[in-house]
C-alpha cells in the first residue's frame, strides 16, 4: 500500500559502492596497495549483490 515510502535497496547498494570506489581511489593514490586490494574485494562483493538484485527485479 505504501510501497513508495520504502527505500530501494538497490539504490542504497549503488550509493555505497560509489562511496567505496571513491575511498579506494584515495587509498590507491596514497600508495597502500594492500588496503586497496581489500577494498576492491569488498566492492566486488557489493557489485555481485547489485547484479543479483537487478536480475531479480526483471
Amino acid at each position: 500500500m505504501f510501497s513508495f515510502l520504502k527505500k530501494d535497496p538497490l539504490k542504497a547498494l549503488i550509493a555505497q559502492r560509489n562511496k567505496m570506489l571513491e575511498e579506494a581511489m584515495h587509498i590507491q593514490r596514497s600508495g597502500d596497495l594492500k588496503l586497496y586490494a581489500v577494498k576492491m574485494e569488498a566492492i566486488d562483493k557489493l557489485e555481485k549483490e547489485i547484479e543479483t538484485l537487478q536480475s531479480n527485479k526483471k
